[in-house]
């Protein structure tokens, strides 16, 4: 029977990098057999012994940083200078992780409702095994997200990454077997799409699917999971089109300097990058003149050398995609204020795609509309805090949105918080962007997704809650 391959190609050198097998529908059954099998033992495992086999799997991950952060660049083509930023940033989210888990875990009783004759409590169990579907573009922050809590609560997990980025996924397995987890309790499978949403996301065995990607990935996964027998749950982290809104009062250094980072990082390949900028009309000018200047400065080219900070885009049809949106917008009206002539790198038909700002622009241009997840920019000039209220809203995304403004004066930080209870989003950041923390939950509204990860409502996802009602005195 002929083996389906798949071969992960480097976005800057259009080369083949590593190949796998795909599993057939039968190698497939045989994995989720396994985890549930072995799920049935790691559950009786104490917690304490969980959490002493995630200790050591930290000291295992950490000594691999610089074959991580080498793995990143070559296959996702993110500069190797930052690539251990996100090997930091998964060290960061896992200590938060398994600090939490004893209090996350614990039974809850409920003594306001206690009488002589009942008690009650609840308890927190295993859902079983969990699939997670992780992405290409930061995929070990993705990973960390369902993978350590899902472990540390007793359930099995297969991870199905991203054909663009299979390594990061058989790092982590091939740690936590160093640091002690037994057999199968974690397990990588390489598929298709068909045999991912056909074979994988629809089995009754699996108990829930975590899913990292697209809007329409997350759509077919959802669907999926309903056609399968039972009724698991689904947590999908989606797109996003973030705003930012500048204030008169901001300090406008300081905003530059991080909205353009919020913007180009990773070359804008991240759900949570920043995608569209409203800036008070009062201080727009100096704004636009200062963001321009320092998006010139990156050095755009091959991943691999340190000084490079933008990388390729992920393939050539994403910068052919990225590079319409551009075009329509101009078509349309838009100002482009800095073009990819500024980066002799930056040619059509590459992934090389320069940081274009573009000025002019409404609601009626894609580029403000929908995700672009590529080095770009829409800015536009509003004349209050209502109307960029209402243009950060008229989105059909809903993942974050930031407020730049003066921290230390009271009548911006009202207007902060009125922008906090009225924002449809799930985070809201005061002069910060792009950056998530994991003692809040993450979480997307609208076509940015349902579910959460991170913080004690990320464990609550992973878990089964179960009422305990006793009756100690029978008289």
């Amino acid at each position: 029977m002929p083996v389906n391959i798949q071969t992960t190609i480097s976005p800057y050198t259009q080369e083949p990098v590593c190949t796998r097998p795909l599993l057939s529908a039968s190698e497939l059954d045989t994995v989720i057999s396994e985890a549930v099998k072995a799920q049935k033992s790691w559950k009786k495992v104490p917690l304490d012994e969980r959490l002493a086999i995630a200790e050591k799997w930290l000291v295992e991950f950490e000594g691999m940083t610089d074959l991580l952060a080498e793995d990143i660049a070559i296959q996702m083509g993110r500069p190797i200078s930052s690539c251990k930023g996100e090997i930091g940033g998964t060290l960061y989210r896992a200590r938060h992780i398994i600090k939490i888990a004893k209090d996350c875990l614990k039974p809850i009783p409920q003594t306001e409702s206690d009488t002589e004759k009942m008690k009650l409590m609840i308890v927190k169990q295993p859902l079983g095994v969990i699939g997670t579907i992780v992405p290409w573009n930061y995929p070990h922050l993705c990973i960390v997200n369902s993978v350590l809590p899902g472990l540390i609560a007793g359930n099995a997990v297969i991870i199905k990454p991203a054909p663009q980025t299979p390594l990061p996924a058989e790092r982590v397995l091939s740690t936590w077997t160093a640091a002690g987890l037994p057999a199968n309790v974690l397990q990588v499978v390489h598929l298709d799409q068909e045999s991912t949403l056909n074979n994988f996301v629809a089995d009754p065995r699996i108990d829930f699917v975590s899913f990292t990607g697209s809007v329409v990935g997350g759509r077919a996964v959802q669907e999926a999971a309903a056609k399968g027998k039972g009724f698991k749950g689904v947590g999908l982290e989606l797109g996003g089109k973030d705003p930012a809104y500048v204030r008169q009062d901001a300090d406008l250094k300081f905003t530059v300097e991080n909205l353009v980072d919020g913007a180009m990082f990773n070359s804008g390949q991240s759900c949570c990058a920043v995608e569209r900028i409203y800036v008070h009309s009062a201080i727009y000018d100096e704004f636009v003149k200062q963001f321009v200047e320092l998006s010139k400065a990156y050095k755009l080219g091959d991943p691999l050398k340190p000084d490079t900070t933008l990388g390729p885009v992920i393939s050539v049809a994403s910068a052919a995609r990225i590079r319409k949106q551009v075009k329509d917008a101009v078509a349309a009206g838009a100002q482009l204020v800095l073009d990819e002539s500024a980066f002799p790198g930056a040619k059509e038909g590459t992934t090389l795609v320069g940081p274009q700002v573009l000025t002019n622009v409404d609601h009626s241009m894609e580029i403000m509309m929908e995700e672009t997840f590529g080095p770009t920019i829409g800015i536009m000039k509003v004349e209050s805090d209502d109307e960029a209220l209402a243009l950060m809203n008229d989105s059909p995304y809903g993942l974050t949105a930031s407020i730049w403004t003066s921290p230390s004066d009271p009548s911006s930080l009202a207007v902060f918080n009125h922008f906090v209870e009225e924002l449809e989003c799930g985070t809201v950041y005061l002069n910060r962007a792009d950056a998530l923390d994991p003692a809040v939950p993450w979480s997307g509204w609208k076509d940015s997704g349902r579910g959460v990860s991170l913080s004690h409502l990320g464990y609550d996802q992973l878990t089964r809650s179960k009422a305990v009602m006793m009756r100690v005195k029978l008289d």
